[in-house]
């Protein structure tokens, strides 16, 4: 196994550590796994979100924290919502529940009540700013990702069956179309809103790949819930994009260390990424049996490199792509009880219309 010098070599406490952990399985006791475990805290990519998260919870780079809520607004709207200032600490959650912290850290615990003080009583949060009703019938009065998002940052450090956050789970669940897919939200008049090419879905006409995408992300981080029928359905509908795109492999783990930006609202997950499918077939339960699955883990299998790592743009982000791919594919369920329901369908993001004469 080539990986393993490769990925212990790593400058990065929390990717050893996550290495001898998670696949190494060595013991938390372990002499290697306690003394990685002191030096997280120092580990580039924690050390400054650890800093800003201030005694509230709330991030106290103030420059960093308008410019980031910044990225997810809707365009031509000046006015931050508290939707959009909580932004900066929950992205800082996903991280650090990515590379393994939960609320046992006084940090991710004050950022987890941060994020639990803007929930509404509905178990919902609100909608960034420029994407409200408007008066006048336009706008959106709900959209799923507005409590997916936050509520994925809860799950990731462990929060996932805190009942605030159940809380959460219900409303989304409140949100999901007949077809089992989430759409863009409700726009005016109670319509559903449009749903553009790039976040289109097999046999769903109203469903929103990024929506679904994120709720069922919430879903998958949930001990009991990721393996629900709804989790099922939703993965069921996301496969059906047949699309195979080694450009985007990756994206998520580079964006969860900080190697790509996190931008956008309604595109947060507008690429499609294969490790991220991997990761979420796993923590649902889809198998190889799944021809659309096999296909994926052929498709991602002949683009290791010869060294045995996944060469990823940019290249600092290659070997946390490799640790979690490799985590993927070992946890990757090869006699489950998983069972499509979807006819597999030609996909086309925009396809073409056919001439009138």
């Amino acid at each position: 196994m080539t990986w393993i010098p490769l990925l212990l070599a790593d400058p990065s406490p929390c990717l050893r550590w996550l290495v001898l952990r998670e696949l190494l399985e060595h013991a938390d006791d372990g002499s290697e796994v306690r003394e990685l475990a002191a030096q997280r805290e120092r580990d580039p990519l924690v050390a400054p979100l650890l800093a800003r998260l201030g005694p509230d919870g709330e991030d106290a780079s103030r420059g960093g924290e308008e410019a980031s809520a910044q990225e997810g607004r809707a365009e031509g709207d000046d006015e931050l919502q508290p939707a959009d200032l909580m932004r900066p600490t929950m992205l800082a959650l996903m991280r650090l529940g990515y590379l393994g912290f939960d609320g046992t850290h006084p940090v991710v615990a004050r950022g987890a009540a941060y994020l639990f003080s803007l929930q509404r009583a509905d178990g919902a949060w609100e909608r960034p700013g420029g994407y409200g009703d408007s008066g006048e019938g336009e706008g959106y009065s709900m959209i799923p990702l507005q409590t997916a998002l936050p509520l994925r940052a809860l799950a990731m450090c462990g929060y996932a069956t805190d009942p605030r956050a159940e809380r959460g789970y219900d409303w989304l669940l409140a949100q999901r179309l007949s077809d089992g897919a989430w759409p863009t939200g409700i726009a005016g008049g109670g319509t559903y809103g449009r749903v553009a090419g790039y976040r289109r879905m097999p046999r769903s006409r109203w469903g929103c790949r990024s929506n679904t995408t994120g709720a069922l992300l919430c879903l998958a981080h949930h001990p009991e819930r990721r393996h629900s029928p709804e989790a099922q359905r939703a993965l069921d509908l996301v496969l059906g994009r047949e699309t195979r795109e080694a450009s985007t492999l990756g994206f998520e783990v580079a964006r969860l260390i900080g190697a790509e930006p996190a931008r956008g609202f309604l595109t947060f997950y507008a690429r499609f990424d294969l490790a991220q499918i991997l990761d979420l077939c796993w923590r649902v339960g889809a198998t190889p049996d799944d021809a659309r699955v096999a296909g994926v883990v052929t498709f991602v299998e002949g683009l290791l490199g010869p060294y045995g790592l996944w060469d990823i743009e940019p290249p600092q982000a290659s070997r946390w792509v490799t640790f979690d791919l490799l985590r993927s594919l070992s946890r990757l369920d090869r006699a489950g009880e998983w069972v499509s329901q979807e006819p597999r369908t030609p996909f086309q993001t925009y396809p073409r219309s056919s001439r009138r004469y």
